[in-house]
């Protein structure tokens, strides 16, 4: 104590710092007897492999008070092979701290092409003490939505309800043709197609 008191004073007068200064840093913050790894969103996603598009994993870290940690190290890890996701430039580990409300973001996460569940490994570290978590995410070829897939339903309608009548035309000209008489002719279609109208007299 009496060493640090006297390093204080040497600051004040060298460097002329302020004191208050000096004292706050010379009184560090005590380590945590414990961290608590919370995972805020990411647990659980359905990632769309046909966008590419995945869920980013965020965690928060507190201490044994249930206060958030700012600081503090924390790594993302992703599978090497299999169903899983890449951070960017293709890396399998992401390693950031976390900000003023204790909490860090795994950014820029992308699902690869292959469907099925696969887990992400959260570790965090601050001043001698480490804490760790699991978050499992999914990857899915979703089915399309919106206009394309209407579109879509409607053509198979359109399709089911011709093959119908044409099955009904088949079974009524089978039915009649037991009887000798000759099978019933296709409806003509007339097409009208428009020209220049002509005024003229009666005939």
């Amino acid at each position: 104590m009496a060493l640090r008191n006297w390093l204080c004073w040497l600051l004040v007068v060298l460097v002329g710092l302020d004191l208050s200064v000096v004292r706050g840093l010379a009184q560090e913050a005590p380590a945590p007897k414990k961290l608590n790894l919370v995972i805020v969103e990411g647990d659980g996603a359905v990632n769309n492999i046909r966008q590419r598009v995945a869920r980013e994993p965020i965690v928060e870290v507190r201490d044994e008070n249930d206060r958030p940690l700012a600081g503090v190290v924390v790594v993302f890890t992703l599978p090497n092979q299999g169903a899983g996701a890449s951070f960017p430039n293709g890396a399998r580990m992401l390693t950031t701290v976390t900000d003023n409300a204790g909490r860090a973001v795994g950014r820029g996460l992308q699902p690869n092409n292959v469907a099925g569940r696969f887990e992400i490994r959260v570790t965090a570290s601050f001043r001698g003490q480490s804490a760790s978590a699991t978050i499992t995410q999914e990857n899915a070829l979703l089915a399309a939505t919106g206009a394309s897939a209407a579109g879509s339903g409607k053509l198979i309608a359109i399709l089911a309800a011709v093959g119908g009548a044409a099955a009904a035309g088949v079974a009524v000209a089978a039915s009649r043709g037991g009887g000798g008489a000759a099978p019933t002719p296709a409806p003509t279609v007339t097409v009208i197609s428009p020209g220049t109208p002509t005024v003229g007299p009666p005939r």
